[in-house]
């Protein structure tokens, strides 16, 4: 009886879980249809998710809806799938970025007021999409309390600014819960405002001529000085959006082009994996005081490029730092919780075992094979003494002059092998891709101990949402400019690489905790696993990074550049590769990793993760193997 209602309720689990599944294929799809771009990457995240950071270049994040898709869920997920499609085909960064404001609250009315033009030019003939928009304005303001607002002071001016501009912009009146304070902040706006109004709404087809207005709105509400001249850039025209039917839908914007040429060249100026990048972890407070800047990268920057004097110096905004490490931690997981909920976590992890350990099972016995053959075949001949070559004997008979001949086994290059698996365990992993991840991470870690290789298996996250007590500090000290990382990191070790696999296995269960999974840091965290590789013995190590999306943390991001914990990575990556002898591959789950890691392999669908791993490490083993046989030869 039992076993029925079990089994009942593993059926109901995964029929719900293909639903909501197939609601996000069908999300994805619909993005890249009303977007126009058939190569837009879309992954969904846990927490919440600012508009100005949903879409970066052709990738879109979109809010992670729970697994049982309550009616509130889909609502928000599909007014934001709609808002990042639409800015996919209305929105050309390089113009945005020519008339864009230093960081502060005039950047995120800037920021806002585009928004708008974009949701309503794109709406303009599609009620559905028009609808789905509404919805999820009226859900965000009540979920942030605006609607609560009474006088003007209580609601932020980009909030009202982008209130009265969608009503001016698309002709819809306010949402109802909104209009007490709408009617009260367009009588507190002055006439030069509501000019600039005016001017937005009769240029919104018009973006360039749009953010001047937009720009002169800023002016009249007194968020900046002066109006700023937008220049008419080939590249501006280039990739300015388009209505007509004969717009290219693969056609890429700039802007992901000009943050890898500024990661370039910030290779120059930081070094990444040496000291300097310590340093600026330590003096990060101070060069935040110093300087005030308003740039993220090149291509964020306002009035065109950098002179050749400024070039020369770092800019603090781009230097990567934390605001303060104290609340950091690097744990083991037996610490994060007791050992009665390990085993209960590591009996839930069993219980998903079973349904993949067969298709899993089968790869790692094939890479066991592999490992052993080598082991077996590795041997080096005329030697003066070893084991006797009983092969050559047959020349002895023949010349009795001839010395006998030897051969020795040479020990096998993968028994001096480490490998680390660091897991991300952000919250967009929740669910399928962490258990999935686990499981894999478990099988991969007894595979290799057989076969006498060391394992390593890490996890990365934070340890609050919304930057927990470093953003707590950074706020108490008055909110200087360019903080820098604002979370506490949480590094796990769930295996340490001297740890005998039967001690870690309840370990591994944490993964499935509830609560455990936040926000992602990737290249600190990278760093952090080289680290710990660096310091090993072994003379192979081998660095596989599992994660399903680009770094992400809301706190950092909303007081930094946009693509500052991006390029930070980029940087990262870059210094492994080129100046370490440690060999680094990555697999995305649902993400283009490729862009990042020059050894990557992406897979859409999480069950595929167990054979992608087992692969890549075949292919990294039988590569050394065949370097071994040509020394040899």
């Amino acid at each position: 009886m039992a076993d029925r209602k079990d089994n009942s309720r593993s059926g109901r689990s995964n029929a719900t879980a293909e639903r909501a599944d197939a609601f996000k294929r069908a999300t994805v799809g619909a993005v890249r249809a009303l977007g126009g771009r058939a190569t837009a990457e879309v992954t969904f995240q846990s927490g919440p998710i600012p508009p100005a950071g949903a879409l970066t270049g052709e990738h879109v994040r979109l809010p992670q809806p729970a697994l049982q898709l309550p009616e509130a869920d889909i609502r928000r997920l599909r007014g934001a799938a709609d808002a990042a499609a639409l800015q996919l085909r209305h929105h050309s960064q390089a113009i945005h970025d020519s008339a864009r404001p230093d960081p502060g609250e005039a950047r995120v009315a800037y920021d806002v007021l585009e928004q708008a033009r974009v949701e309503s030019v794109g709406a303009r003939y599609m009620a559905g999409v028009a609808a789905n928009l509404r919805d999820r304005l009226e859900q965000d303001y009540r979920d942030s309390g605006h609607d609560r607002a009474e006088t003007v002071d209580q609601l932020p001016v980009q909030v009202a600014l982008g209130l009265l501009a969608r009503e001016r912009l698309s002709g819809e009146p306010v949402p109802a819960s909104m209009r007490g304070i709408a009617d009260k902040w367009r009588d507190h706006l002055g006439p030069a405002a509501r000019r600039a109004l005016d001017d937005m709404a009769a240029t919104q087809d018009d973006q360039t001529a749009f953010a001047r207005a937009a720009r002169r709105l800023l002016v009249a509400c007194d968020l900046i000085e002066g109006e700023a001249e937008i220049e008419d850039s080939p590249e501006g025209d280039d990739t300015a959006p388009s209505d007509e039917a004969d717009e290219e839908p693969g056609e890429a914007p700039e802007k992901p082009q000009q943050q890898d040429e500024d990661g370039t060249g910030q290779e120059e100026d930081e070094t990444g994996l040496q000291p300097q990048m310590a340093q600026g972890a330590g003096t990060g407070e101070e060069d935040s005081d110093e300087s005030e800047t308003g740039t993220a990268s090149g291509s964020d920057q306002a009035g065109g490029p950098r002179s050749g004097d400024d070039q020369d110096t770092p800019d603090p905004a781009l230097t990567y730092h934390a605001y303060t490490t104290a609340f950091d931690e690097e744990v083991g997981a037996e610490d994060l919780c007791d050992a009665d909920e390990l085993s209960r976590l590591r009996q839930q992890l069993d219980q998903q075992l079973v349904s993949l350990q067969g298709v899993v099972a089968r790869l790692a016995n094939r890479l066991q094979r592999r490992l052993l053959a080598q082991q077996t075949r590795a041997w080096e001949f005329d030697l003066e003494e070893g084991i006797l070559d009983a092969g050559r004997l047959s020349r002895v008979v023949v010349n009795p002059t001839l010395s006998l001949s030897y051969k020795h086994e040479r020990d096998t290059d993968f028994r001096d092998t480490v490998v680390t698996l660091l897991i991300d365990n952000s919250g967009s992993m929740r669910g399928r891709p962490i258990s999935v991840a686990a499981m894999c991470g478990d099988i991969m870690a007894r595979t290799l101990e057989r076969c006498a290789v060391k394992v390593e298996v890490l996890g990365f996250t934070t340890r609050a949402w919304k930057g927990g007590q470093s953003r707590e500090r950074w706020v108490a000290n008055g909110k200087p400019r360019n903080p820098g990382r604002l979370n506490d990191l949480r590094h796990i070790v769930y295996k340490g690489a001297d740890m005998p696999w039967r001690r870690a296995r309840k370990n591994l269960g944490l993964m499935l905790r509830e609560g455990l999974l936040k926000e992602n840091i990737d290249g600190e965290a990278l760093l952090w696993a080289w680290r710990r590789l660096q310091g090993r013995p072994e003379s192979r190590k081998i660095l596989m990074v599992i994660s399903d999306g680009a770094p992400v943390d809301d706190s950092t991001l909303s007081v930094n550049p946009g693509s500052y914990l991006e390029t930070h990575l980029r940087e990262v990556i870059a210094q492994i590769e080129g100046r370490s002898a440690i060999e680094l591959v990555a697999i995305g789950i649902g993400h283009d990793v490729t862009r990042y890691y020059r050894r990557a392999v992406t897979i859409t669908d999480a069950e595929e993760l167990g054979g992608t791993m087992m692969q890549k490490l075949s292919e990294l083993f039988d590569e050394k193997a065949a370097a071994g046989r040509r020394r040899v030869a």
